[in-house]
């Protein structure tokens, strides 16, 4: 079958404008539900790289499946996750998130159907700018409304 093309995303922007700041004690409460005790020097628990840059980029969930004409209610699905950090992360510091949209692929699976896989880069920057992750994430949207 012919499908419409995804929307041209490519590019737009995620940058945040809220400065995010890892509360030690959420710090100290993830990393004792997830069975390791909190750092003493201040360092916070690496999950903190999607927490982090998730809340503080420039979209909600929804307002990013928005972007891509996908309701956030037909359940987008988290394909991968990647993250290379350059510094650790610190709880009490306020970082900043810039990042965009790198691609909206539509493709077909026998398992799903018809989708698009929207794939997105951020990265969290120190108050002077210094970079100190960048993660890049893939999303698989089902486009079942497109199928019928």
């Amino acid at each position: 079958m012919d499908y419409p093309p995804p929307p041209d995303v490519t590019g737009r922007s995620l940058d945040g404008s809220d400065p995010y700041i890892i509360d030690p004690a959420e710090n100290a409460a993830l990393c004792r539900s997830t069975g390791v005790e909190p750092a003493t020097d201040g360092t916070a628990h690496p999950a903190y790289y999607y927490i982090a840059t998730q809340v503080a980029m420039g979209q909600t969930v929804a307002g990013l499946c928005a972007l891509c004409d996908f309701d956030v209610e037909q359940g987008p699905m988290m394909a991968s996750s990647s993250v290379r950090f350059q510094a650790p992360l610190r709880t009490g510091h306020p970082y900043r998130v810039t990042g965009e949209i790198a691609g909206l692929t539509r493709k077909s699976s026998r398992k799903l159907g018809l989708m698009d896989l929207l794939e997105y880069r951020l990265r969290l920057h120190e108050a002077d700018g210094t970079t100190v992750l960048e993660t890049t994430n893939v999303w698989v949207l089902p486009r079942r409304e497109l199928m019928q």
